[in-house]
């Protein structure tokens, strides 16, 4: 069943964020695989560190669809929140024991000492994603 109406108070729904997803990372494994002569080549959003095709990592939504999905769900429907969500600018590759620990948080909450030592993570360089997808959001928002 796909919702449609917005309003303030309506629950988290997934469905058009995922369908718009599996299009976002089938696109960017086609482009990965052509940047890497025939395998998928990434540099991780939050490591900085080189992934190819192979490694464990996953396609992660810097601001979380949940996250996205609440601040506009009172102005937006869901098909517009699923391109915001999936917007280019909101969807990095990395780890997946990276992604699997971020979860749903925020970026800047999760982003702790003890995880940036605990994963490696390049603080500036997780900033910057995180900057990047407000930006993207935005941008994808003033289109609506």
């Amino acid at each position: 069943m796909q919702q449609k109406d917005t309003g303030p108070n309506r629950p988290y729904w997934r469905y058009e964020i995922d369908e718009l997803f599996k299009q976002r990372k089938a696109e960017m494994h086609a482009a990965a695989v052509s940047r890497g002569g025939g395998i998928a080549k990434y540099t991780d959003c939050y490591t900085g560190q080189q992934l190819r095709g192979g490694d464990a990592y996953d396609y992660e939504h810097i601001r979380s669809a949940e996250e996205v999905f609440m601040q506009y769900r009172d102005r937006l429907t869901n098909d517009q929140i699923a391109v915001l969500v999936n917007c280019p600018a909101n969807i990095g590759v990395t780890l997946r024991t990276i992604n699997q620990s971020k979860g749903k948080r925020k970026l800047e909450e999760w982003l702790t000492q003890e995880v940036i030592q605990r994963f490696g993570i390049n603080q500036s360089l997780a900033l910057q994603a995180a900057k990047k997808a407000d930006e993207g959001i935005g941008g994808m928002f003033r289109r609506f």
